[in-house]
């Protein structure tokens, strides 16, 4: 075999190769061990029938196409070893000549990783915020802690914001009651927002036993986006009722003694959460300089791909699960359908740039990644997947994605490097020493490209929560 390389473009090449017909002896006794075991000839055993008789039967033509097929990603995977290319997807096969007996000759155009140069990324200094935690923060946190431990007591007198109401609900369309429009003893907080938009209003100043209608548009069931004349009745009116902010509720709340340790430890744990958001938004800038300073060709056909699955992950898994659909997701969120696309492109386009800048870092400082380290990052992925870590663990060898996994590893050991020599500064000026082995680095690489979206799904469904009916 002879096989020579053309350099198309920095992240595309073409390979020419030529295949002397003697090498393809293997797969055409292939070819025609397996043309034997699916044909029948009048005459000879099933598997006992000679070539001659394949060739005069069903053609030379047939037997050189199973032939060539056996052959191809043999020989193409020995060129690309033979020109050490480092190949990105699937090749586009082209053959440009085949004579029986003689010659086998293609040509394979295919993506590869271009040549990254890493800049000197010494120099990176980025500023990121303080860690501040004020006294409203702190009583903010105590006052939510004291939310989940309120209790409710029936009371006799008109609801009122903040009450508990029970609620039966009828919802009409064009007078004809829905199917899926009536509900009984639906509890509800009024000026929670988290059933039809009209409800508190309709409610308000009602007793147990009062009765009211409404209209207002359905967000969801059979009549979504009608607007519906809505009965509602209140059959219990309930106030909530907070625990009083003392040692008593310390200790009912927590395992401290008093109040003062209970705010204590809510500091603590306040400054805990942001230590750890700013580690993150160190991270993230520092990597969003190091992207500046490197030139990366983008491989057309792999941007292509990262975009539809992207897409096809948003619209099928994150959005599928919320009840929503691309339209919807986008009149939510304001964007126009090439607003979407655009920024669907950007995204990934610093995804592909982020592996690739790391993943020749990885390479240039010989980093490794450990048994303990993929572990420890396996035991985390599986938290964030719902999974318990045997079946993640299970699920990731059985679809081959250690590799993935170890390449995560990897580049957040890389970007460490890259933190650990930035100079990073907070609001106040004050210089912020970050810990190199922060176990959260590699989820910080691996959300590089798609944080943007997820966040944007979240924005979603907070804002679809909303609207959602439950008529």
């Amino acid at each position: 075999m002879k096989s020579a390389v053309e350099t198309l473009n920095p992240t595309r090449v073409r390979l020419s190769i030529e295949v002397p017909f003697e090498e393809l002896k293997d797969s055409l006794d292939a070819a025609y061990k397996k043309i034997n075991q699916q044909v029948t000839v009048k005459g000879f055993r099933k598997g006992k029938i000679p070539n001659r008789v394949i060739d005069q039967r069903f053609g030379r033509g047939a037997v050189l196409e199973e032939a060539v097929n056996d052959a191809l990603p043999k020989f193409y995977t020995e060129a690309v070893n033979e020109g050490e290319l480092n190949v990105l997807g699937q090749p586009d096969v082209d053959i440009t000549e085949l004579k029986d007996g003689e010659l086998l000759s293609f040509t394979a155009e295919v993506d590869i990783r271009p040549t990254i140069e890493i800049p000197d990324y010494s120099g990176i200094a980025v500023e990121v915020d303080a860690i501040e935690v004020k006294d409203e923060d702190v009583d903010k946190a105590v006052e939510e802690l004291r939310e989940r431990f309120a209790s409710t007591n029936p009371v006799e007198r008109a609801a009122a914001e903040g009450d508990v109401v029970t609620l039966d609900l009828e919802a009409k369309v064009d007078g004809e009651v829905l199917d899926d429009g009536v509900a009984e003893g639906v509890s509800y907080t009024i000026g929670s927002g988290e059933l039809l938009e009209g409800i508190d209003e309709a409610v308000t100043g009602l007793e147990a036993g009062g009765e009211a209608t409404f209209t207002s548009e359905l967000k969801g069931g059979t009549a979504e986006g009608k607007e519906a004349e809505v009965a509602v009745k209140v059959t219990a009116v309930a106030a909530r009722e907070l625990p009083e902010l003392d040692d008593d509720f310390a200790q009912m709340a927590s395992e401290f003694d008093t109040l003062d340790e209970l705010k204590a430890d809510s500091r603590k744990r306040l400054e805990s959460t942001k230590q750890y958001d700013q580690a993150t938004q160190a991270q993230e800038r520092v990597l969003d300089e190091l992207l500046k300073l490197a030139e990366v060709p983008i491989p057309e056909k792999l941007l292509a791909d990262e975009v539809n699955t992207r897409k096809h992950n948003l619209e099928n898994h994150q959005l599928g699960q919320m009840g929503l659909n691309l339209e919807k997701y986008l009149e939510i969120q304001g964007k126009t359908a090439e607003e979407f696309e655009a920024e669907l492109s950007e995204q990934a386009v610093k995804g592909i740039k982020t592996q690739f800048i790391l993943d020749e870092l990885v390479n240039k400082e010989k980093l490794n990644v450990n048994q303990e380290e993929l572990t420890e990052h396996l035991m985390r992925r599986a938290a964030t997947s719902g999974m318990s870590p045997d079946q993640f663990a299970q699920a990731v060898v059985e679809g081959g994605q250690v590799p993935m996994l170890v390449g995560e590893v990897a580049r957040g050991k890389a970007l460490a490097v890259v933190v650990e020599a930035a100079k990073v500064t907070d609001t106040n000026g004050e210089l912020v020493e970050l810990d190199d082995e922060d176990e959260e680095t590699a989820e910080a690489v691996e959300a590089a490209s798609d944080t943007d979206q997820a966040d944007a799904s979240a924005e979603a469904g907070d804002a679809e929560s909303k609207d959602k009916t439950e008529a």
